[in-house]
């Protein structure tokens, strides 16, 4: 772990280095690219403001990123124990995302108007289908032997998706945990911007509109931060899930 932050904090010094190095070679103005003290003395002048607005955007990611989560592993449960679900849902979540969810984005916020509501349903709409999809597929893919086992015992649907196929499954509910972390800031800044009256998208926009360009990148900044910290938070939970796969599946596997 430690020699992780030790590479990402080189590794952010490195572009901060290339960033100012661009921003000396070129001689382009501060509205257009700002250098990293120009913006890190946004940050520090304007703290609370960012700080308000970052709340609002980072609590309807969390929610949002829950919401998804919890759909998407009820989702693909219910898909794994029912053919007659596989029939019916599959279908239906394949069309849903030949539509881009961005697309919907306007009309999401003119259902449930400018506040979180509209913002935590494009997070969750974002993130519900790769971790359904992720989570699906892994549960369909048992280890061989331990589903002959099962087969051959006669255990219940129900115990065959409790004690070997959820296990088996729980590392590829981690990468699709790690897959929505990525996606989900895109979207609760893509709903911001559609129609908000708070959060870092809407101040991003209101400081481009103003010329406030560092302003603008200082939020871009702390955006980056919450998607690197959402991304390392499911790393760890990726990590403990793992971690604590219960083992001896075949075991406990009975006919009852």
């Amino acid at each position: 772990m430690g020699r992780l932050i030790l590479r990402g904090a080189g590794l952010a010094l490195v572009v901060l280095a290339l960033w100012q190095g661009v921003v000396w070679a070129t001689g382009v103005p501060a509205f257009i690219l700002p250098g990293p003290a120009r913006v890190a003395r946004a940050l520090a002048t304007h703290a609370g403001m960012l700080a308000d607005h970052a709340r609002f955007t980072l609590a309807n990611l969390g929610m949002g990123l829950a919401a998804g989560l919890a759909l998407g592993v009820v989702t693909a449960l219910n898909l794994a124990l029912s053919p007659v679900a596989r029939a019916v849902m599959r279908p239906m979540l394949v069309l849903a995302q030949a539509v881009p969810v961005f697309a919907l984005a306007p009309i999401v916020t003119l259902w449930l108007g400018y506040g979180a509501p509209s913002k935590v349903v494009m997070v969750a709409l974002v993130t519900y289908f790769p971790l359904t999809s992720v989570l699906f597929d892994a549960l369909m893919r048992p280890p061989p032997a331990l589903a002959d086992l099962a087969l051959s015992m006669r255990a219940t649907p129900w115990r065959r998706l409790w004690l070997i196929q959820l296990p088996h499954a729980l590392p590829a509910l981690g990468s699709g945990l790690r897959l929505a972390a990525v996606y989900a800031p895109f979207a609760v800044i893509v709903g911001e911007w559609v129609g908000s009256s708070r959060g870092l998208g809407y101040l991003m926009l209101m400081a481009n509109g103003r010329g406030q360009t560092d302003l603008m990148f200082a939020a871009l900044v702390l955006l980056a931060a919450m998607g690197l910290a959402l991304f390392a938070l499911a790393g760890l939970v990726d990590r403990l899930v793992e971690g604590g796969r219960p083992q001896g599946a075949a075991r406990r596997v009975t006919t009852r």
